[in-house]
């Protein structure tokens, strides 16, 4: 069977990862989850003193440690799905954070930024049978996708769900905080002036606001059936 690229954007906590990941291991696909690589170098940022306590970037310091960024995946058999390394090392867990949350998206506008991690991630994707998620994969990474999804819901839903898994981890949360860093992240990654969240022409579009985790998994499995046969 030939092997393809699908492309899956849209919104922040939209659950793109989990049905990629999930539609990764039915078919035996390479996932990447390109928003944890933003998180990963929004972590590097926090950890090495580049972003103020108010929030401001020291954009020269960050645009020379580019250079020294490495993101990769490796293969968790415990989880079942791959976990983030930043410079081999694992960081899965403290990307996941709000503080990381709070601020990845002035992060992930920066063009020298996405310059270097659209270049790392069409370097792991060169092969095909890989699946890759994120705000720009159908329209810059990936034009040439031969599926593209582009994933929404509700501000509400996706918060809900944010403070959810938040919760369950033991994080201490308020959920209209998180409600307002969903809608400020919307707004950031849709007005950028580099490779905004668009919907790519060619894309299907999937509103999960009321699908349940199998439902959607149906959907996005048959919708790749139909391409491959198609």
């Amino acid at each position: 069977m030939k092997k393809i690229t699908i492309a899956i954007d849209g919104y922040s906590s939209c659950g793109k990862s989990t049905m990629a990941k999930d539609l990764a291991r039915e078919i035996g696909y390479v996932y990447v989850d390109s928003g944890a690589m933003y998180r990963a170098v929004t972590l590097y940022a926090l950890e090495h003193g580049l972003i103020s306590e108010e929030g401001v970037i020291d954009e020269p310091r960050l645009r020379d440690a580019m250079q020294d960024i490495e993101i990769s995946f490796q293969f968790n058999p415990e989880r079942g799905r791959p976990d983030t390394y930043l410079n081999n090392t694992r960081v899965e867990d403290r990307i996941r954070t709000l503080e990381v949350s709070n601020h990845v998206s002035p992060i992930a506008a920066l063009g020298f930024v996405r310059e270097e991690m659209v270049r790392q991630q069409q370097r792991m994707g060169r092969e095909k049978g890989i699946i890759m998620d994120g705000r720009d994969i159908g329209t810059t990474v990936f034009p040439d996708a031969e599926l593209k999804i582009f994933v929404t819901a509700s501000a509400e839903v996706r918060a809900q769900r944010r403070y959810d898994e938040l919760t369950a981890k033991g994080e201490a949360c308020d959920f209209q905080e998180i409600l307002h860093n969903v809608e400020e992240r919307d707004y950031i990654d849709t007005h950028r002036e580099i490779s905004p969240l668009r919907q790519a022409e060619d894309a299907i579009v999937l509103d999960n606001s009321h699908l349940t985790i199998e439902s959607q998994n149906q959907w996005l499995l048959d919708t790749y059936q139909r391409v491959i046969e198609g």
